[in-house]
Protein backbone atom coordinates (compact mmCIF):
# COMPACT_ATOMS: atom_id res chain seq x y z
CA UNK A 1 0.00 0.00 0.00
CA UNK A 2 1.35 3.40 -0.98
CA UNK A 3 0.81 6.91 0.38
CA UNK A 4 0.44 9.85 -2.00
CA UNK A 5 0.15 13.54 -1.18
CA UNK A 6 -1.72 15.53 -3.83
CA UNK A 7 -2.58 19.22 -3.80
CA UNK A 8 -3.11 20.23 -7.40
CA UNK A 9 -3.20 17.20 -9.73
CA UNK A 10 -0.24 17.15 -12.11
CA UNK A 11 -1.58 14.58 -14.56
CA UNK A 12 -4.62 12.52 -15.53
CA UNK A 13 -3.72 9.74 -13.09
CA UNK A 14 -3.66 12.11 -10.10
CA UNK A 15 -6.93 13.72 -11.23
CA UNK A 16 -8.53 10.27 -11.37
CA UNK A 17 -7.23 9.42 -7.91
CA UNK A 18 -8.72 12.64 -6.50
CA UNK A 19 -12.07 11.83 -8.09
CA UNK A 20 -11.90 8.33 -6.57
CA UNK A 21 -11.20 9.92 -3.19
CA UNK A 22 -14.30 12.12 -3.47
CA UNK A 23 -16.30 9.00 -4.37
CA UNK A 24 -14.93 7.19 -1.30
CA UNK A 25 -15.97 10.13 0.86
CA UNK A 26 -19.51 9.92 -0.58
CA UNK A 27 -19.73 6.19 0.14
CA UNK A 28 -18.48 6.57 3.70
CA UNK A 29 -19.99 9.84 4.92
CA UNK A 30 -23.28 9.86 3.00
CA UNK A 31 -24.13 6.22 2.26
CA UNK A 32 -22.68 4.45 5.31
CA UNK A 33 -22.76 7.08 8.06
CA UNK A 34 -25.79 9.01 6.83
CA UNK A 35 -24.24 12.45 7.27
CA UNK A 36 -25.89 15.45 5.62
CA UNK A 37 -23.10 16.20 3.16
CA UNK A 38 -23.05 17.55 -0.39
CA UNK A 39 -22.91 14.72 -2.94
CA UNK A 40 -23.02 15.46 -6.67
CA UNK A 41 -22.44 12.80 -9.30
CA UNK A 42 -21.41 10.30 -6.65
CA UNK A 43 -18.69 12.62 -5.24
CA UNK A 44 -18.70 14.37 -1.86
CA UNK A 45 -17.14 17.81 -1.47
CA UNK A 46 -17.55 21.03 0.49
CA UNK A 47 -16.23 24.60 0.55
CA UNK A 48 -12.98 23.55 2.25
CA UNK A 49 -12.04 21.63 -0.88
CA UNK A 50 -11.84 25.02 -2.64
CA UNK A 51 -8.97 26.17 -0.36
CA UNK A 52 -6.22 24.17 -2.11
CA UNK A 53 -5.79 21.54 0.62
CA UNK A 54 -3.34 18.67 0.48
CA UNK A 55 -4.98 15.26 0.20
CA UNK A 56 -3.28 12.25 1.74
CA UNK A 57 -4.32 9.12 -0.16
CA UNK A 58 -3.65 5.46 0.61
CA UNK A 59 -3.60 3.58 -2.68
CA UNK A 60 -3.71 -0.21 -2.95
CA UNK A 61 -1.58 -2.36 -5.26
CA UNK A 62 -4.38 -2.30 -7.85
CA UNK A 63 -4.47 1.55 -7.82
CA UNK A 64 -7.63 1.81 -5.74
CA UNK A 65 -8.00 4.62 -3.18
CA UNK A 66 -8.58 2.85 0.14
CA UNK A 67 -8.07 5.77 2.52
CA UNK A 68 -7.98 9.56 2.46
CA UNK A 69 -7.67 12.69 4.55
CA UNK A 70 -7.68 16.42 3.83
CA UNK A 71 -5.03 18.70 5.35
CA UNK A 72 -5.29 22.49 5.70
CA UNK A 73 -3.12 25.00 7.63
CA UNK A 74 -4.85 25.71 10.94
CA UNK A 75 -4.26 29.45 10.63
CA UNK A 76 -6.70 29.61 7.72
CA UNK A 77 -10.35 28.56 7.58
CA UNK A 78 -10.82 25.08 9.05
CA UNK A 79 -13.71 22.82 9.91
CA UNK A 80 -12.86 22.74 13.61
CA UNK A 81 -12.77 26.56 13.88
CA UNK A 82 -15.47 27.54 11.39
CA UNK A 83 -17.94 24.64 11.53
CA UNK A 84 -17.47 23.14 14.99
CA UNK A 85 -16.52 26.00 17.37
CA UNK A 86 -18.98 24.56 19.91
CA UNK A 87 -16.52 21.69 20.40
CA UNK A 88 -13.78 24.09 21.57
CA UNK A 89 -13.67 24.85 25.27
CA UNK A 90 -12.32 28.35 24.61
CA UNK A 91 -14.88 28.96 21.86
CA UNK A 92 -12.07 29.42 19.33
CA UNK A 93 -9.06 27.52 18.07
CA UNK A 94 -5.65 28.55 19.38
CA UNK A 95 -4.01 27.93 16.03
CA UNK A 96 -0.35 28.51 15.22
CA UNK A 97 1.86 28.22 12.15
CA UNK A 98 3.01 24.70 13.08
CA UNK A 99 -0.55 23.33 13.35
CA UNK A 100 -2.41 21.61 10.50
CA UNK A 101 -6.01 20.40 10.42
CA UNK A 102 -6.92 16.90 9.29
CA UNK A 103 -10.51 16.44 8.15
CA UNK A 104 -12.61 14.08 6.02
CA UNK A 105 -10.53 11.10 7.20
CA UNK A 106 -11.99 7.83 5.99
CA UNK A 107 -10.93 4.30 5.10
CA UNK A 108 -12.66 1.76 2.88
CA UNK A 109 -12.87 -0.97 5.53
CA UNK A 110 -14.91 -3.23 3.23
CA UNK A 111 -11.86 -4.10 1.16
CA UNK A 112 -10.25 -7.45 1.85
CA UNK A 113 -7.00 -5.84 2.98
CA UNK A 114 -4.72 -7.30 5.63
CA UNK A 115 -4.90 -5.80 9.07
CA UNK A 116 -2.32 -4.63 11.51
CA UNK A 117 -2.33 -4.33 15.29
CA UNK A 118 -5.17 -6.74 15.95
CA UNK A 119 -8.44 -5.24 14.77
CA UNK A 120 -6.94 -2.11 13.21
CA UNK A 121 -7.05 -2.09 9.41
CA UNK A 122 -3.68 -1.79 7.69
CA UNK A 123 -5.16 1.04 5.63
CA UNK A 124 -5.93 2.96 8.83
CA UNK A 125 -2.38 2.60 10.12
CA UNK A 126 -1.04 3.52 6.69
CA UNK A 127 -3.13 6.70 6.73
CA UNK A 128 -1.96 7.60 10.22
CA UNK A 129 1.66 7.20 9.16
CA UNK A 130 1.11 9.16 5.94
CA UNK A 131 -0.48 12.11 7.74
CA UNK A 132 2.37 12.23 10.25
CA UNK A 133 5.07 11.88 7.58
CA UNK A 134 3.62 14.70 5.46
CA UNK A 135 3.16 16.92 8.52
CA UNK A 136 6.74 16.48 9.72
CA UNK A 137 8.12 16.92 6.19
CA UNK A 138 6.26 20.26 6.00
CA UNK A 139 7.33 21.41 9.49
CA UNK A 140 4.03 20.89 11.23
CA UNK A 141 4.29 19.63 14.80
CA UNK A 142 0.62 19.40 15.74
CA UNK A 143 -2.49 18.06 14.01
CA UNK A 144 -5.96 19.27 15.04
CA UNK A 145 -9.06 17.32 14.16
CA UNK A 146 -12.68 16.57 15.00
CA UNK A 147 -13.62 12.93 15.41
CA UNK A 148 -16.10 10.71 17.21
CA UNK A 149 -15.60 8.75 20.42
CA UNK A 150 -15.19 5.44 18.61
CA UNK A 151 -12.30 6.78 16.54
CA UNK A 152 -10.81 8.44 19.61
CA UNK A 153 -10.58 4.95 21.15
CA UNK A 154 -8.82 3.65 18.02
CA UNK A 155 -6.22 6.41 18.30
CA UNK A 156 -5.61 5.51 21.94
CA UNK A 157 -5.35 1.81 21.09
CA UNK A 158 -2.54 2.34 18.57
CA UNK A 159 -0.62 4.63 20.94
CA UNK A 160 -1.46 7.99 19.33
CA UNK A 161 -3.93 9.40 21.86
CA UNK A 162 -6.00 12.48 21.13
CA UNK A 163 -5.46 15.45 23.45
CA UNK A 164 -8.94 16.89 23.88
CA UNK A 165 -9.42 20.65 23.53
CA UNK A 166 -13.09 20.55 24.46
CA UNK A 167 -15.79 18.29 25.81
CA UNK A 168 -17.60 15.77 23.57
CA UNK A 169 -20.92 17.00 22.19
CA UNK A 170 -23.67 15.46 20.04
CA UNK A 171 -23.25 16.40 16.38
CA UNK A 172 -25.97 14.99 14.10
CA UNK A 173 -26.02 11.20 14.70
CA UNK A 174 -22.74 10.94 16.62
CA UNK A 175 -20.87 12.30 19.63
CA UNK A 176 -17.94 14.39 18.41
CA UNK A 177 -14.81 15.66 20.11
CA UNK A 178 -12.06 18.07 19.02
CA UNK A 179 -8.44 17.47 19.88
CA UNK A 180 -4.82 17.57 18.81
CA UNK A 181 -2.29 14.90 17.90
CA UNK A 182 1.51 15.25 17.89
CA UNK A 183 3.37 14.92 14.61
CA UNK A 184 6.63 13.21 15.51
CA UNK A 185 9.10 10.99 13.70
CA UNK A 186 9.09 8.34 16.43
CA UNK A 187 5.29 8.07 16.23
CA UNK A 188 5.55 7.58 12.47
CA UNK A 189 8.15 4.83 12.88
CA UNK A 190 5.97 3.03 15.42
CA UNK A 191 2.71 3.21 13.47
CA UNK A 192 3.75 2.53 9.88
CA UNK A 193 2.98 -1.00 8.63
CA UNK A 194 5.81 -3.23 7.41
CA UNK A 195 4.93 -2.75 3.72
CA UNK A 196 4.45 1.02 4.01
CA UNK A 197 5.55 2.93 0.91
CA UNK A 198 5.36 6.67 0.35
CA UNK A 199 6.02 9.31 -2.30
CA UNK A 200 6.38 11.95 0.42
CA UNK A 201 9.94 13.25 0.64
CA UNK A 202 11.08 13.16 4.28
CA UNK A 203 14.22 12.45 6.27
CA UNK A 204 12.81 9.34 7.95
CA UNK A 205 10.23 7.85 5.57
CA UNK A 206 10.64 5.37 2.75
CA UNK A 207 10.13 7.25 -0.48
CA UNK A 208 9.25 5.53 -3.71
Amino acid sequence: MQILAISKPRNIEEAQLLRSHHQLRARVFSDRLGWEVNVVGGCESDTFDDLQPTYILAVSSNDRVVGCARLLPALGPTMVANVFPSLLSAGHLDAHSSMVESSRFCVDTFLAESRGDGSIHEATLTMFAGIIEWSVANRYTEIVTVTDLRFERILARVGWPLQRIGEPRPIEATVAVAGTLPAKADTFMRLRPANYRSQIISTFGQSA
